[in-house]
């Protein structure tokens, strides 16, 4: 067992000699940036956020289809970096969770309110987002209503 464990402990240790100040100087980055801007982007959440099930589709606006296509596309790939970096962040300095909570509200994908209200719903979510907000002197959210 030993014997197999000894090339991928030694090829870690090459991966980090070679990596780990990047690796380092990365997630220390994604920790200034997830603090300085994350109470911000959450603040931008409207209160009611989670009460209706009504929401303002892209394809209502009234501009070009390109535009609208492109919007979308940086929008889901923005929302992609996002899930990645708070996945990230879980193992690293950062607000892994309310990174992937952000990431998944702004991508467009099927069942994704339903997925949201599962993550707020969450005592340790809902608290920090309110928290959050409250230091930017916004209302709390209100709570998804009960399934």
């Amino acid at each position: 067992m030993q014997e197999m464990l000894t090339p991928l402990l030694d090829q870690l240790l090459v991966f980090f000699e070679a990596y780990g100040l990047w690796i380092a100087i990365g997630s220390v980055a994604m920790f200034v940036i997830s603090i300085g801007s994350m109470p911000f982007i959450i603040a931008q959440i409207p209160a009611d956020y989670f009460t209706h099930h009504g929401r303002h589709r892209m394809s209502q606006s009234n501009h070009h289809p390109i535009i609208r296509l492109l919007l979308a596309g940086l929008k889901n790939i923005l929302g992609a970096i996002l899930l990645i970096a708070g996945f990230i962040m879980l193992f690293t300095p950062g607000q892994g969770l309310l990174s992937i909570l952000f990431g998944l509200m702004i991508m467009n994908y099927p069942g994704k309110y339903q997925l949201e209200c599962w993550i707020i719903r969450k005592p340790v979510i809902f608290n920090a987002v309110n928290s959050m907000r409250a230091k930017q002197d916004k209302a709390p959210l209100l709570p998804p209503e009960s399934h």
